[in-house]
């Protein structure tokens, strides 16, 4: 597989990553062990996972790492509901990026599938 900071959904999981981590910026410092540091860490894992996804040799090795980077993206947007519900960081900032984690989620489905052909 090619270069995995080439795959588009490898650029858009690190962009999100980013936007994960302003968005949590502002967030109670009560919370920085708790729901700061789990949708952080489940926002570097789905990118990081495309990465480690596309150096694996056999095709199911692949798909694997690459349906475990869907779990990450779908933990995201499960703290992103729960963030929403707590009021913590803006309403529609959340639903932003939960809108794009569903977009991440179609991607790394796609990519599954390709690569299973």
């Amino acid at each position: 597989m090619q270069d995995h900071r080439k795959l588009k959904v490898w650029q858009r999981a690190q962009e999100k990553c980013v936007e994960v981590y302003l968005f949590t910026a502002d967030f109670s410092v009560e919370e920085r062990y708790g729901m700061t540091a789990q949708l952080r860490k489940a926002a570097v894992s789905v990118g990081a996972n495309v990465a480690e996804g596309s150096k694996r040799k056999s095709k199911v090795d692949k798909a694997r790492v690459f349906n475990i980077a869907e779990s990450e993206a779908a933990e995201a947007m499960s703290i992103l509901d729960l963030a929403v519900r707590l009021r913590f960081g803006r309403k529609e900032e959340a639903e932003r990026l939960m809108a794009c984690y569903d977009e991440l989620l179609a991607m790394l489905e796609s990519l599954c599938e390709q690569v299973l052909g």
